[in-house]
C-alpha cells in the first residue's frame, strides 16, 4: 500500500481557477476538512485516502455534501484513485457494514438518500472505511480512509450550510 499526500497538499496543487471562487474552510479535523462554497451554495466534508493500492491515476477523495437550495443533506460521494470497469461492483466497507455504490468511471455515490444516511451513521462509529473495485485491465482499486475527525467535519459542513438558502 502507498500513502497519499495530505489534504492540504491536494488543495495547494488545485488549479488557479478553483481558487477564483474558493470555498471557505470551516475547519480541518484530523485529516478531514469542512468547507463552505457560498457561490453555489454548498458545504462539504472532504478527505483524501490514507492509503491506496497501486499507482493512482487521479486524486481520490471522499466527501459528504450539503446543497441547501436543492434540499440535499449528507450526500456521500467518492472519487476513486482509478477508473473502474463498468461491469465491476463498487463496494464501500465501513466497520462491519458493506454498501454497494452506484456510479461510473472513477465516481461513486449512494443509490438513494436512505443509503446516504446509513453511510454517514456508519462513518460516525468506525475507525476507517475502504472503497474497492477493479479496473478494466484487471487491476485492483482499494482506497482506504481514516475516519477520525470525519464526524466533526460532517457536522461542521452541516452547520456551515444551515442558514444558506
Amino acid at each position: 500500500m502507498r500513502r497519499n499526500i495530505p489534504l492540504f497538499l491536494i488543495l495547494a496543487a488545485a488549479p488557479a481557477a478553483v481558487f477564483a471562487a474558493a470555498p471557505t474552510a470551516l475547519g480541518i479535523f484530523d485529516g478531514w476538512g469542512a468547507f463552505r462554497d457560498p457561490a453555489t451554495p454548498r458545504c462539504y466534508a472532504l478527505a483524501s485516502p490514507s492509503a491506496t493500492i497501486g499507482r493512482p491515476q487521479v486524486k481520490a477523495y471522499a466527501s459528504i455534501g450539503y446543497w441547501p437550495k436543492s434540499r440535499i443533506r449528507g450526500q456521500f460521494y467518492v472519487r476513486l484513485s482509478k477508473a473502474r470497469a463498468p461491469d465491476r461492483e463498487l463496494r464501500l466497507t465501513i466497520g462491519s457494514r458493506r454498501f454497494i455504490l452506484t456510479g461510473n468511471g472513477a465516481h461513486g455515490w449512494a443509490s438513494d438518500a436512505r443509503m446516504d444516511a446509513a453511510i454517514v451513521a456508519a462513518m460516525r462509529s468506525a475507525p476507517s472505511m475502504s472503497v474497492e473495485s477493479g479496473t478494466a485491465t484487471g487491476g485492483a482499486i482499494a482506497d482506504t480512509y481514516r475516519l477520525r475527525g470525519a464526524a466533526t467535519a460532517i457536522d461542521a459542513a452541516a452547520l456551515g450550510c444551515a442558514k444558506l438558502r
